[in-house]
């Protein structure tokens, strides 16, 4: 009876630890067919220090997994990957990609360079329409992260054409991560 006890804590805890549902690109551009909502990728390489530390610290907060999960389809990119996206009208590819080279840096995929990122790790919003909203470069903790995830949730980066306005809305924003 302990051992079934244990066994059934173990898998409580294991189970109750939540993680972002990650998708592809294509598989989000589908999804916004049948349900729009706002598109969160990340855009890593596989030698990113800053990327895998994202993945371990930021991507693993609670509220951030809960927040990402319930207000966009997230995706994971790697802008020196292989994977084809269909973007647009048209079809995205890493022509340049060298398989030797898997594991350090290679060639930067075209989308990637479309969406004009130039440091990794790179998180980048695209609205419902999957018109791109906005790239924010570097490595961030999930509660600098937040403020960035509710203004694009909310829409409220529409009103924000000044940096007054930006420096202001700072200012105000109370985060809860």
């Amino acid at each position: 009876m302990k051992y079934l006890y244990l066994g059934f804590m173990f898998f409580m805890l294991h189970s109750a630890h939540a993680q972002i549902e990650w998708m592809t690109m294509n598989e989000a551009l589908e999804a916004q067919k049948k349900e729009p909502k706002k598109i969160f990728a990340d855009v890593y390489t596989d030698w990113c220090g800053p990327c895998k530390l994202m993945d371990k610290n930021t991507f693993s907060n609670p509220d951030l997994v809960n927040y990402v999960n319930t207000h966009f389809y997230p995706v994971k990119f790697n802008a020196e990957g292989t994977e084809t996206v269909d973007y647009q009208g048209f079809e995205y590819t890493n022509p340049n990609y060298r398989p030797e080279r898997k594991g350090k840096r290679n060639a930067q995929h075209f989308f990637a360079n479309a969406l004009k990122v130039s440091g990794y790790p790179t998180v980048v919003f695209f609205d419902e329409e999957s018109d791109v909203i906005a790239p924010v470069v570097g490595y961030r903790t999930a509660e600098q992260l937040e403020i960035y995830l509710k203004m694009i949730a909310s829409d409220d980066y529409k009103d924000l054409t000044t940096e007054k306005a930006w420096q202001e809305y700072q200012a105000d924003f109370e985060g809860t991560f």
